[in-house]
């Protein structure tokens, strides 16, 4: 399984390039994409989102929250805030999905590699 963010997402569907949104394609392909919930409300925020992809985006599975949850993602903010590094919420909910479930993280925002280097997500492309 591989988590799709946000940022790679858009930018696959935009038709752009780079490594994030061929590791996007190839995951889809392969039927290895799951979304974190965020991404997922995030994606179907976009009123110019056209009814195919919207379908299309909910047809994915999406990483379920485990119990405590909402703790951990709260003290893994926390923890980034305390080194004094950007930890925007919807950033530490993905984080925190991805780290639960032991899945590595498809984005193209660089705010994630505080969460690696703190928090013990892993993000591709490398």
């Amino acid at each position: 399984m591989i988590a799709l963010d946000t940022s790679s997402l858009i930018e696959y569907l935009s038709g752009g390039e780079g490594a994030d949104v061929d590791a996007v394609e190839t995951a889809l392909e392969h039927k290895q994409a799951v979304l974190p919930p965020v991404v997922l409300s995030e994606l179907l925020s976009d009123p110019t989102l056209s009814a195919y992809v919207a379908g299309v985006l909910k047809e994915l599975p999406l990483l379920s929250l485990l119990g405590g949850f909402w703790e951990r993602a709260g003290y893994l903010r926390s923890k980034l805030i305390r080194r004094g590094q950007k930890a925007p919420l919807v950033d530490s909910l993905i984080a925190q999905v991805c780290i639960d479930h032991g899945v590595p993280l498809v984005s193209r925002d660089v705010d994630f590699r505080h969460f690696v280097r703190h928090g013990g997500l892993r993000l591709l492309p490398k």
